[in-house]
């Protein structure tokens, strides 16, 4: 696949599908074809698969596969799906393989498990994922995963290497990075995407620095909300903007912050809130209070509120 392919395919909000759990345990791939319809149906310019959402971390490979595959089949060809891979360097590779049999449009490089590398080795390792398989990859910045403007510059080089997805949250170091690979690499199709846990809470800085994809976990569970709030970013209708953001995600995101791994098992709740059962998540995260869990259910019904015409 070229670089135009998938990268030019990307727009609109992003969709991080969970991974459901059936009572056994195993995955659903039932509930799973169920929730990536709906997605697909809402208005998902993209499904990623398998991906920090869907706890690739929990999954076995065989799992990582059927999940892909299945992504691929309820999609149909109507908007790119991309996969996940991570781990160290052999084990992405593998991951990467498999999801390019399973049909997958493109991969998502996770950081590598544990180490904290130099640069050099970053890119060694993002260079043998990209040269494994004939899909682009999306490199994850975030946690042990951090590059200089310079390293940017290089995996942008990378051939195969289409993008970035920023995870970190530093506007000054992303500004650096957008303006050395745009000096670098004049007219380079390189894209940018905020892959921040809530990302739509600082999509207006982002938009500033140019950057206008972003992931949405709220788009799992509230797609109306999602899609209103989008819309209205890409309108300047600040209004709109304004209110959500007042009465709805800054409210979650104080929410997501009063438990660890709530990134992905408040978003799970949420699923479940809206009437599909995903079940929950695998070990070694652990449910929402439930507390929290009826809190999110009023923040949802205040949100639906807001964006009522």
């Amino acid at each position: 696949m070229t670089e135009a392919a998938l990268a030019g395919r990307l727009g609109g909000l992003l969709f991080f599908p969970v991974t459901p759990y059936g009572p056994d345990g195993s995955v659903n791939l039932d509930a799973y074809r169920a929730h990536v319809r709906a997605g697909i149906d809402a208005g998902a310019g993209a499904v990623f698969a398998a991906c920090g959402t869907g706890e690739f971390h929990a999954l076995t490979p065989d799992e990582f596969g059927a999940v892909v595959a299945t992504a691929v089949e309820v999609t149909a060809g109507a908007v790119p799906v991309v996969a996940g891979t991570g781990y160290g360097t052999g084990m992405a590779v593998d991951l990467a393989r498999r999801a390019e049999a399973a049909g997958a449009d493109g991969l998502l490089a996770l950081p590598p498990y544990l180490v904290v590398a130099p640069q050099d080795g970053l890119v060694r390792h993002y260079a043998a994922i990209a040269a494994a398989t004939a899909l682009d990859v999306i490199v994850y910045q975030r946690d042990n995963a951090v590059f200089t403007p310079e390293t940017v510059v290089r995996l942008a080089r990378t051939p195969g290497i289409v993008g970035l997805k920023d995870g970190l949250g530093d506007l000054d170091l992303l500004q650096r990075t957008i303006s050395a690979v745009r000096a670098e690499l004049p007219g380079s199709a390189f894209r940018y995407f905020n892959g921040l846990p809530t990302a739509e809470l600082t999509g207006l800085a982002y938009r500033g620095l140019g950057v206008h994809l972003y992931s949405s976990a709220v788009f799992c569970f509230a797609p109306e909300i999602a899609l209103a709030f989008h819309a209205a970013l890409a309108a300047d209708d600040r209004e709109t903007t304004t209110a959500l953001l007042d009465g709805f995600y800054r409210p979650l995101v104080e929410l997501r912050n009063q438990g660890r791994g709530y990134a992905v098992s408040l978003v799970k709740a949420g699923v479940r809130l809206r009437g599909l059962d995903v079940g929950p998540v695998r070990a070694p995260f652990s449910e929402p209070e439930p507390a929290h869990v009826e809190r999110l259910a009023r923040l949802v019904e205040t949100g639906l509120t807001l964006v009522k015409p």
